[in-house]
């Protein structure tokens, strides 16, 4: 057989292919030789789309009747792949800037009265393996637009060096993205709102654990109404949403469990600065210090 005429042949063989809504046709590299017991041909990777290939068929109306047969047997676009879950700490930087760009063009804050300038979307490592979870911004948060920089931040970066960590290897958020007038606490109908957007944050950073620091974050992350003095210094736990309405949440990580320690807000202690206060803290974070050193 003439190599004009295997031509002749695999471009018969592949408007068929198209006849019968094949999409894709496997090309192979012939080998020289074939010895007993040898592997078959290999797959050439890149091959030639098949519509391509029709293209070059001797016969321009046959190669219009077959393009034509593609359109029509072409089947419909299923949903696309969810992504997958980033690995390394650009990738979730990258996830959680596609998150946030995705807050800012939705605006859920818009639904209700808002006192803020700025967005206060996170602060931190995207690969830490631990979480704060916040209220809302104050007012020199919505200042600078970083979460917890103002007196309770500062009380906050306290407990993070007393555990022996960093503030720049932690990760911190906030359940509300904007001040709400006069620093009032999130009513549950806000935090719902705004639940889809931290659901992702958690779901891109994956931590190992999530301190939520007072009782919006508390009650937002483990659906519950109990008081924090039942909730605080036991271990909860958060599973990461399966419904994701952002479409923001890799597969990989839908369904995930997170460890949980529920505790005060550093503005509760500056309220209520006293030593059974500070020792209720404090043993908190001893737990989440035994858990990271245990893994």
């Amino acid at each position: 057989m003439t190599e004009s005429r295997l031509a002749r042949v695999l471009r018969q063989h592949v408007m068929t292919a198209n006849l019968l809504g094949v999409a894709d046709v496997p090309w192979y590299r012939a080998r020289k030789e074939v010895e007993p017991g040898a592997p078959g041909p290999e797959r050439v990777t890149g091959a030639r789309p098949a519509h391509e290939a029709v293209q070059t068929a001797s016969s321009p109306m046959l190669a219009t009747a077959t393009h034509d047969a593609i359109a029509e047997t072409k089947p419909a676009p299923g949903p696309a792949a969810r992504e997958s879950a980033p690995t390394s700490r650009e990738g979730k930087a990258a996830l959680l800037a596609r998150i946030r760009a995705r807050y800012e063009r939705d605006e859920p804050h818009k639904a209700f009265v808002t006192a803020h300038h700025r967005i206060v979307f996170d602060d931190g490592d995207p690969s830490a393996r631990v979480m704060f979870i916040g209220e809302a911004p104050g007012e020199e948060e919505d200042i600078q637009g970083v979460p917890f920089v103002g007196r309770a931040g500062q009380m906050l970066n306290k407990w993070i060096e007393a555990m022996g960590l960093k503030r720049e290897g932690v990760y911190i958020a906030n359940v509300l993205k904007t001040r709400p007038p006069g620093n009032a606490t999130p009513s549950p109908e806000q935090a719902r709102l705004c639940a889809p957007y931290l659901h992702a944050q958690i779901a891109a950073v994956r931590p190992e654990v999530i301190v939520t620091l007072g009782l919006p974050a508390t009650h937002l992350i483990l659906e519950t109404t109990l008081p924090m003095g039942r909730l605080r210094g036991v271990w909860a736990q958060f599973r990461i949403p399966t419904t994701d309405p952002l479409g923001l949440i890799p597969e990989e990580a839908s369904g995930q469990p997170i460890a949980v320690m529920p505790t005060y807000h550093p503005a509760f202690l500056l309220r209520a600065l006293t030593y059974e206060n500070r020792q209720k803290i404090w043993s908190d974070l001893q737990l989440v210090m035994a858990r990271l050193s245990a893994g």
